[in-house]
């Protein structure tokens, strides 16, 4: 969307990856605040790990799909083990990504040395870049190759409400070059966060459709994703005042 709007053509998407966001990929257990890790990753565990990146190998070949050169940035912490980084890379450099490991959160820029060269050295080759669909296709049909081409669903289920407002959508002339934007879960590749790995045999649940006139946009709400709450139509921040002489804010809070 901001390709088309822009102009700009990248040349590189740069897919960050944890070895533990990995791991849960392939199938470990529940990571949450406040508990501590389970030894699945603290520990060497590459069975889980080779399994997981799988999630890591679609992103690639999605990001190929657009034209881009895919660049793999691990973010290394102290609980990763270096034969756990090596078959990250192993996969990652199969698809065609270059690969970098970085520790800027250890080494603030420094750390981030190796990715930058992956970068420029990415942005140095040249790309053929290409968009997944033209604006012409329908919004049906864009929902569907979407789904299939980008998350790997099998199909996509129109939630009778949802379907009542595509067709009436896709009825209004005024609308057929609105840009498209799903609104879905990042926990997933589907629209279940539980969904790990790359699920196979889902369909797409579309239980209703955004319409943001003023940006043009349209945007398929999947699954049970909550969205953010807007601003109220008479919002607290217009009685907040701030007092240009001892600096005090003032107002109904």
């Amino acid at each position: 969307m901001k390709c088309r709007i822009s102009g700009l053509t990248p040349n590189v998407s740069v897919i960050t990856a944890t070895i533990r966001a990995l791991k849960m990929h392939g199938g470990g257990p529940r990571v949450a605040p406040g508990i501590p890790l389970a030894p699945e990753y603290t520990k060497e565990n590459l069975a889980l790990l080779e399994k997981g990146v799988a999630n890591l190998v679609h992103h690639i070949r999605t990001v190929k799909l657009s034209g881009m050169h895919p660049v793999v940035c691990i973010n290394h912490f102290s609980t990763d083990i270096k034969e756990e980084i090596a078959l990250v890379r192993r996969y990652a450099e199969a698809e065609g990504a270059r690969v970098a490991v970085s520790k800027h959160w250890l080494k603030g820029g420094d750390g981030a040395l190796e990715l930058a060269d992956a970068v420029i050295d990415a942005c140095e080759e040249k790309t053929d870049f290409k968009f997944l669909y033209p604006l012409e296709m329908s919004l049906k049909d864009r929902v569907e190759l979407i789904a299939k081409k980008v998350y790997g669903a099998g199909s996509v289920l129109w939630i009778p409400d949802a379907e009542a407002k595509l067709n009436k959508l896709e009825a209004d002339p005024e609308k057929r070059d609105y840009f498209t934007m799903m609104v879905k879960t990042h926990l997933s590749l589907s629209h279940d966060p539980e969904l790990k790995g790359v699920p196979e045999g889902w369909r797409l649940p579309v239980r209703d459709i955004l319409v943001f006139t003023g940006a043009k946009f349209l945007c398929p709400v999947t699954g049970a994703i909550s969205l953010m709450p807007g601003t109220g139509s008479d919002p607290s921040f217009r009685r907040i005042d701030v007092n240009t002489e001892t600096g005090r804010i003032t107002g109904l809070f």
